[in-house]
């Protein structure tokens, strides 16, 4: 029953056409770096991610993963190199404008305590003066997407559940259509069972909207499941970028094998 429901729900999604072939990637890194004074964070990355695809970054504590998604969003400035939006170099003259186009969810969801969960949701598009009846229509769309009850949307955070604050963080991200949807460890501070169910929500939600994607976690079972792409950091660097049987039948050096088998533990399919 449960599954059926699922399945109308998105049904009833709006889709987002897969971009021709031909097209620049939704992101790309060329020769980016970043340091702290002596510390080195990135070390000379290069990488695309595709259109309408899923990437997953994951690498130990203290990799650069979350560092690569903050350089994506513009929130700090690489130290060399560039990074490209569409093919557009993001600059401070546009960097307002790209971000915008990017949907950025951080760890534990970020919302604002002493706003409810709708003003949490709205709170950019009022900003930008998006007409009523738009957010509105916008709005049910997406609580329906993601399962949360319209009721959950007058209560404040404090007064949801941890899969709730989740489902509003993914709305508030969402709101504006994103064309690059970004999260930062959206599940790590969930129960074993929130989090698979909204890991199968997640995956079926990324297809339906055909939505770019670039995550970052720390559960190699969690980036198995939902990448199309895996990007295994270490030191600041990428070790290895593809999919999962990838890595795990080629892997590209050593720490590769040993980064899977130190979480062998997790039933991969």
């Amino acid at each position: 029953m449960a599954a059926r429901l699922e399945t109308e729900v998105l049904d009833s999604a709006p889709r987002k056409e897969a971009g021709p072939e031909g097209l620049a990637p939704a992101i790309e890194l060329i020769g980016v770096s970043k340091r702290y004074d002596s510390v080195v964070a990135l070390t000379s990355i290069d990488l695309k991610f595709e259109r309408g695809k899923t990437s997953v970054l994951i690498g130990p504590s203290g990799c650069g993963k979350s560092t690569l998604l903050r350089l994506i969003n513009g929130l700090i400035q690489p130290t060399t190199g560039k990074v490209l939006f569409e093919g557009q170099a993001l600059t401070p003259t546009n960097l307002l404008q790209l971000r915008r186009r990017m949907g950025y969810v951080i760890q534990e969801g970020g919302l604002f305590p002493h706003l409810t969960a709708r003003d949490n949701v709205l709170l950019l598009a009022r900003h930008l003066r998006r007409p009523e009846e738009e957010m509105r229509a916008r709005l049910a769309e997406l609580c329906g997407l993601t399962r949360l009850p319209e009721t959950a949307l007058a209560r404040f955070p404090v007064e949801l559940s941890g899969g709730q604050r989740q489902r509003v963080s993914l709305i508030r991200a969402l709101m504006l259509q994103p064309e690059v949807l970004l999260l930062d460890e959206p599940l790590a501070a969930l129960d074993p069972m929130v989090r698979a169910t909204l890991q199968t929500e997640l995956k079926a939600i990324f297809q339906q909207l055909h939505q770019s994607v670039i995550m970052v976690t720390h559960e190699l079972s969690e980036a198995a499941f939902l990448a199309d792409q895996i990007v295994l950091l270490r030191q600041g660097r990428v070790v290895q970028a593809g999919a999962f049987g990838d890595l795990r039948d080629h892997p590209a050096e050593g720490f590769v094998s040993e980064f899977i088998n130190a979480q062998r533990r997790m039933i991969l399919q």
